[in-house]
């Protein structure tokens, strides 16, 4: 892909200045490694009259797919389609414009050292770029150029010129000009807006491109009448970030419209209400619960058997004691969520050595499960069919037989302190009974006594004292052979007591 930059200059100011401003030296081709290829900097032509800098990146395709997979959101949808022939290498997009920032980021600063006159300094600005995809037309292209100072010159390019009657495709040429812009207001319009024509991204949008948007947008972004569409893009339409920028943006325009400071702005809150705790979470205590038995147990390699959309699993990722982590649900979509969560197709390799994700049913035994430290079953035997409970008793407690097992399910009992849940209604649709505490450890008693473990009960939640926590666990440890003697000599002792107490 390629993007060309020419200025004009006179004696007094050469176009030469140019060079300057990039910090790129006209006498010399250079070229810069990036993620995804190599940006190649040049000028076709360098005098005191017009200067003209060129930037060519070649894109790895292989480097490309292994790097981002083709796929995900914010990944670029023709990569998806064709992960290694596709548009990519040669339509502007926002590799182009990631190059742009690498290369010249000093220009798009506004900094330079040798002639810091310079940068300040509106100038003749000719922006071209010979492939740009455009999702919207080149009515689009003017919408998103025209208010910023640019004069838009916007080509559509025909699907196949042999063939006019098939039409224009979604590619144009763009000639941008303009006299009153610096060149680095041009790099930062350039930066944002590749990406939103485009409409795709080739990495993941994390929470911090809401800071970088702001900071590349500043002075030309909330004014302008595009703003929530180039947000949106930019964003790559994840609503919470879309969000949290429109009303950052607001507060910018409504501290320059008062001539006062953004912070001036934003004091609505009083300062102590920041400090007010929230509850936490059922689900976060749950989650709590679990890493602290885990951690207590010694655990290294862990299962999460119904592992749905891998919250357990990113949450054990945390923690390097935890070496091995296997997540496991009958559910491929909640597998696929998982993957996207986890970010497994971005993860590095060393952390992506340490966890797997599968398909399986805890109703069949499964070779895949044997051998592990401990076992994580967290609001799962509720969703089964009471007949089918012995099934997964025998295929976690009999045939994989981790060390260690946690058993998490909801108290019935609590169900009268939840003000929204109607009397006699079970806390899920899914759900096919809820157990009272007598009940769960009734069961729980009866799988350690068949199978050799031992079980410890332990509150989950706020613990009442008349209906008890929201969630009980319990907390199995497989038995040695020591623990199974002792144990058999206290029952033998146990009957003999009876049968004495009974003679006499």
């Amino acid at each position: 892909m390629f993007l060309t930059i020419t200025t004009t200059g006179t004696p007094e100011r050469p176009a030469t200045d140019l060079g300057y401003l990039l910090h790129k030296h006209p006498d010399k081709a250079q070229a810069f490694s990036t993620s995804y290829g190599t940006a190649h900097v040049l000028y076709p032509e360098a005098d005191a009259q017009r200067c003209t800098a060129a930037l060519l990146l070649e894109v790895d395709a292989v480097a490309l797919v292994r790097r981002g997979k083709g796929k995900g959101r914010g990944g670029a949808p023709d990569a998806a389609l064709a992960q290694y022939v596709n548009d990519r290498p040669y339509a502007a997009s926002s590799l182009l414009a990631v190059a742009l920032s690498a290369v010249f980021s000093s220009a798009m600063k506004g900094a330079c050292q040798a002639k810091p006159e310079l940068p300040s300094q509106a100038r003749p600005l000719r922006v071209e770029v010979p492939a740009l995809p455009a999702r919207g037309g080149p009515d689009l292209v003017r919408r998103l150029f025209e208010p910023l100072g640019w004069t838009v010159t916007v080509e559509p390019i025909a699907l196949d010129a042999e063939f006019p009657e098939w039409g224009d495709s979604r590619y144009v040429r763009l000639l941008l000009e303009s006299e009153a812009l610096t060149l680095a207001a041009a790099l930062r319009h350039l930066y944002v807006l590749l990406p939103v024509l485009d409409d795709a991204k080739h990495y993941w949008v994390a929470p911090d491109e809401v800071d970088k948007l702001l900071r590349v947008g500043e002075g030309w972004l909330p004014e302008h009448p595009e703003q929530k569409l180039i947000v949106g893009r930019y964003l790559s339409r994840r609503w919470s970030l879309t969000r949290e920028a429109m009303e950052r943006l607001e507060l910018v325009r409504l501290a320059e419209a008062d001539d006062s400071e953004v912070e001036d702005i934003d004091n609505a809150v009083e300062a102590e209400t920041e400090t007010e705790q929230k509850p936490t979470p059922l689900a976060v205590q749950r989650r709590d619960a679990i890493l602290a038995a885990l951690g207590a147990s010694g655990a290294a390699r862990v299962l999460d058997l119904g592992c749905g959309q891998g919250q357990l699993v990113q949450a054990l990722l945390k923690d390097v004691r935890f070496t091995e982590i296997v997540g496991v649900d009958v559910s491929m979509r909640a597998l696929t969520i998982a993957s996207r969560r986890l970010k497994l197709d971005r993860m590095g390799e060393r952390q992506a050595s340490r966890v797997k994700l599968f398909q399986g049913s805890l109703a069949y035994t499964d070779n895949r499960l044997k051998g592990y430290d401990a076992a994580v079953l967290s609001e799962v035997i509720e969703h089964l069919d009471l007949p089918r409970l012995p099934a997964l008793e025998y295929a976690v407690f009999g045939a994989a037989r981790p060390r260690t097992v946690l058993v998490t399910t909801p108290n019935v009992e609590y169900n009268v302190r939840w003000e929204t849940l109607p009397a006699g209604h079970v806390r899920h649709g899914d759900h096919r009974f809820e157990w009272t505490r007598e009940e769960f450890r009734a069961w729980a008693a009866a799988v350690a006594e068949r199978h050799g473990y031992g079980v410890e009960f332990v509150p989950v939640g706020p613990d009442d004292p008349e209906v008890g926590p929201p969630t009980q666990m319990a907390v199995f440890k497989a038995e040695s052979a020591n623990d199974k003697n002792a144990k058999s000599v206290q029952n033998e002792e146990n009957d003999k007591s009876e049968k004495e107490a009974k003679a006499a």
